[in-house]
């Protein structure tokens, strides 16, 4: 980062134990989005969001490239006005206490920027931008790019009403039983009415994702489904089955035991709505299926990373790409 600058209250957050949420912002719709769901969760627990804006060339504010102290003092006096401009706008209605509020600006990528102050926060936050599938596969994606290398958890918000919904939304409302409350509904700004979807495979990564998706049921007050969607290869050797290949109802009921256990070593909110599923089907679709009914996705990053992520596709990568919820990806 050659030029960086940090306005920022240094409030401590109250209970001490959450670091801050740093939210990407860049003036476009899925940074905006990014940025109301920040101050939404920063307003119940507290925290301070750091709202940051990563630049790298001059033209990306409209002004010339600065060379003097003053030309340098000039920007970041614009670039925090423009900041609290964007909070001003986004923390309209939500009870936000403006003295958690941090302000950045950093003169690298986005990437770069949002992996070095979020670095030691509790998530980092993104807007899913609005880039096709097939383009998105190919050119990658800032949200793919933070989910691959950062140490934190990241959540890439997704903005109702863009490519993946209307006809194919319809036909799944028209198909699914019940009164229309209990209808999948497309989202809404906060997620609300959906039930919060974890993927667990009982790995250590997937209990920190358990952990992640437990809090922020408790947070929200909502439902919690723990999914584990495998095949035999996931389960590893299955007890009685050492020499021979296990059938598939051998595999559903290990991989529920795994799921129980997972269950009941969590320390699970007195009165949460907790539920665990097993499902014969690959990780990435099952979970991406799960994505159309549920209002928050959490998910463990495990398995492929670099060139390998980029041409094959790591389970998260292609939940980050097809997925039609928020997610958040748990390392």
């Amino acid at each position: 980062m050659t030029e960086a600058f940090v306005n920022s209250a240094n409030r401590s957050v109250q209970g001490g134990t959450l670091g801050d949420i740093v939210v990407g912002v860049d003036g476009s719709e899925g940074s905006f989005a990014a940025l109301q769901w920040a101050l939404r969760e920063a307003a119940l627990t507290g925290q301070c969001v750091n709202a940051v804006f990563a630049w790298t060339h001059s033209w990306d504010m409209g002004w010339e490239q600065p060379n003097t102290p003053e030309e340098w003092a000039k920007v970041r006096e614009q670039i925090t006005a423009q900041l609290l401009h964007w909070v001003e706008e986004a923390s309209h209605g939500i009870p936000f206490d403006p003295t958690n509020l941090k302000l950045t600006s950093v003169h690298a990528s986005g990437t770069t920027g949002l992996l070095q102050i979020g670095s030691d926060a509790q998530q980092i936050v993104v807007g899913r931008r609005s880039l096709g599938r097939v383009t998105r596969w190919f050119l990658g994606s800032l949200s793919a790019s933070l989910a691959e290398s950062a140490k934190v958890p990241v959540t890439v918000v997704r903005i109702a009403g863009n490519e993946d919904e209307s006809v194919q939304d319809e036909i799944a409302n028209a198909l699914v039983p019940g009164s229309a409350d209990s209808r999948p509904h497309r989202d809404t700004a906060d997620g609300s009415r959906r039930p919060i979807v974890v993927g667990v495979d009982g790995s250590v990564t997937s209990k920190h994702a358990l952990n992640f998706a437990l809090d922020l049921a408790k947070l929200h007050d909502l439902p919690l489904h723990v999914m584990f969607c495998w095949q035999l290869r996931d389960l590893g050797t299955v007890p009685g089955y050492e020499n021979a290949i296990a059938p598939i109802e051998a595999g559903q009921q290990y991989a529920e035991t795994i799921v129980q256990k997972m269950l009941d070593e969590a320390s699970i909110p007195e009165g949460l709505d907790v539920q665990g599923s097993a499902f014969h089907i690959a990780a990435a679709k099952g979970l991406t299926s799960a994505s159309r009914y549920a209002g928050h996705l959490v998910v463990g990053s495990r398995g492929l990373s670099g060139l390998d992520a980029h041409f094959l596709g790591s389970v998260s990568k292609q939940i980050l790409n097809f997925a039609e919820c928020t997610v958040t990806i748990v390392h």
